[in-house]
C-alpha cells in the first residue's frame, strides 16, 4: 500500500442514520497505529484509564468493562440520555493520543474505530464476560483474573462469573 493510498479516507462504519446519542449500550474496539504493542506497558494503560475515567463522567458513560490487548482495545460502554459515542470515542482517542504522542514521538490509534450496538437481548454480563477471556483466547494467561489490564468502572470485573 502506497503512501496516498494508506492517507486516502476509508468509508466510516458507523451506521447511516443513527446517530450513536442516548441510552445504549456498545461493544467498543479500537487498534494502536501499525498495530504496535503500545498498550502492553502498565504506565501506559494507566494513563488511559485516567483519561477514560474522566472522559466517561464528563460524557454520562459507564465503563462496564475494559481489557487493554498489546495492540488494542475493548471497551463495554453503557451511556444515559445525554450521552453519545461518538463524542467519547473523539475525546478519548484525541487526548490519549496527543498525551502519548507528546511523551513518545509516537501517534497512539489507528484512525476510527470498531463498535456493535449491543439489543436488548444481549446481556451486559455476557459482553463484559467475553471481554475479560480476550488475554485467554490469546493464550496471555489462563483465567482472565490473572490479566493485569483489565477491569471495570462500575464493579467488580474480578467476580463476574
Amino acid at each position: 500500500m502506497t503512501k496516498t493510498e494508506f492517507r486516502q479516507r476509508r468509508s466510516s462504519p458507523r451506521l447511516k442514520g443513527f446517530d450513536y446519542a442516548g441510552p445504549y449500550a456498545y461493544s467498543v474496539t479500537c487498534c494502536t497505529r501499525d498495530r504496535k504493542p503500545h498498550l502492553s506497558h502498565e504506565d501506559t494503560v494507566d494513563a488511559i484509564l485516567d483519561y477514560l475515567e474522566e472522559i466517561s463522567g464528563e460524557l454520562a458513560f459507564s465503563v462496564c468493562a475494559y481489557c487493554f490487548m498489546p495492540d488494542h482495545l475493548h471497551l463495554l460502554l453503557v451511556g444515559t440520555e445525554n450521552s453519545c459515542l461518538a463524542k467519547f470515542m473523539t475525546l478519548l482517542k484525541q487526548r490519549t493520543n496527543y498525551a502519548f504522542k507528546s511523551e513518545h514521538g509516537d501517534p497512539l490509534w489507528q484512525r476510527s474505530y470498531y463498535d456493535h450496538i449491543l439489543r436488548r437481548e444481549e446481556a451486559l454480563r455476557d459482553v463484559a464476560l467475553y471481554i475479560f477471556e480476550n488475554p485467554v483466547r490469546k493464550g496471555l494467561v489462563a483465567d482472565y483474573r490473572d490479566y493485569p489490564f483489565s477491569g471495570s468502572l462500575v464493579f467488580d470485573a474480578k467476580e463476574i462469573d
